[in-house]
């Protein structure tokens, strides 16, 4: 008979994985901030005035989740009994926290230089961040219904599994607006400078659902029997 013991061992009371969803909160607090930038910016310099307040809220917002990744690793024992790989664990917090790194780096790369977003491309940037907002959202719940099962508090497995495969439905979605808005804006007469900008600015936010995506993939091996 297999007994699967609770994530944690009984040898510590402070359990990393609580540490895991206070830093996804970070993460929504980003993707908020990233939806008033991108509105902001689109809407033109006379009513951008908030941008750069914006830029130091995800910085700080950045950091604090920084803070919360290394008390993480810093509080995990090396006796300390997992029932899952402490690599894949620690794999997990990286991408979870490259989510982050790619939503500041999205913000300032877009903070360089005001580019005008020409008016045909703005929709699809718009339903972009959409897509990559509701992969990036889809990740809290499947990172709580993981915790769940594996501390023996829910044993709804396929449950727990559709919630990985939202969170890739939505990458597979956010994957294809990318390419399709990135050959569009390439193939433009704008600025190569613009046009630069503006297809790294889309490949950060993509890179956020790619790491999304990347986490649910991992918390699907966490409950691998």
């Amino acid at each position: 008979m297999h007994f699967r013991l609770p994530f944690l061992g009984l040898i510590v009371n402070k359990d990393p994985m609580e540490g895991l969803v206070k830093h996804y909160d970070k993460i929504a607090e980003c993707i908020h901030i990233i939806n008033d930038s991108v509105e902001c910016y689109v809407a033109g310099n006379d009513t951008c005035r908030e941008f750069t307040e914006l830029i130091e809220q995800i910085d700080t917002v950045e950091g604090q989740a920084d803070k919360i990744k290394r008390s993480i690793r810093n509080h995990l024992p090396h006796s300390m009994f997992m029932s899952v790989d402490k690599v894949l664990f620690f794999n997990y917090t990286r991408s979870q926290d490259n989510v982050l790194d790619y939503a500041q780096e999205a913000l300032h790369w877009l903070a360089i230089r005001k580019v005008a977003i020409p008016t045909e491309y703005q929709k699809d940037l718009i339903l972009l961040l959409s897509e990559v907002n509701d992969t990036t959202t889809s990740l809290g719940p499947a990172l709580k219904a993981t915790i769940a099962l594996n501390d023996g508090k829910s044993i709804d497995r396929e449950g727990t599994k559709n919630k990985f495969r939202k969170v890739r439905k939505h990458y597979a979605r956010s994957m294809e607006l990318r390419k399709e808005l990135s050959k569009r804006i390439y193939n433009s007469d704008m600025d190569f400078k613009d046009i630069y900008q503006l297809t790294h600015f889309v490949d950060c936010l993509n890179e956020m659902a790619h790491q999304a995506e990347t986490c649910a993939d991992m918390l699907r091996a966490m409950i691998a029997r």
